[in-house]
């Protein structure tokens, strides 16, 4: 799972140093009929929540949300792989993310789903990983509870 945090963060700052030295700057990329490149620079945290916060602040953050997910991961039986992936990207994810800020004091964003009439916050690779790997804690959970669920039932 270490190899995946690893894996996660290299291809995350890979594919940002690309679109930091190839991209043109809030310019649109058109590359399918609803998807898009459009490098832009993100100062708070998701969605650009708290962009006040100046950079030390968000870096703390930034390290509370990895500790605390390191805790729960640590604190998750083995047997639960979906779980474990999930940590593995939220952690690999939240690094990508945080590099950036010590680095650029901003975090790159490049992928934009849009339409003529709506679109979506511009995001990243690392963003796509920390919501993937809160979908796999989440279904893992799910997937828990069934277990119970019939295995209470068995018993009864």
């Amino acid at each position: 799972m270490f190899a995946m945090v690893a894996g996660a963060v290299g291809l995350d700052q890979i594919i940002k140093y690309l679109v930091e030295t190839m991209l043109p700057f809030q310019e649109l990329v058109p590359v399918l009929p609803m998807l898009s490149l459009y490098r832009t620079w993100n100062e708070g945290i998701a969605f650009s929540l708290l962009k006040d916060l100046p950079d030390s602040g968000l870096l703390v953050l930034t390290l509370v949300v990895i500790m605390f997910v390191l805790y729960l991961w640590r604190r998750t039986p083995a047997d639960r792989t979906l779980a474990h992936l999930g940590f593995a990207l939220i952690i690999g994810g939240a690094l990508g993310n945080l590099i950036d800020r010590a680095v650029y004091g901003h975090v790159v964003d490049y992928i934009l789903f849009h339409t003529r009439t709506w679109s979506f916050a511009v995001f990243n690779l690392a963003d796509s990983f920390i919501s993937v790997g809160a979908g796999l804690i989440v279904l893992d959970e799910l997937i828990a509870a069934l277990r119970d669920r019939k295995s209470k039932n068995r018993s009864e």
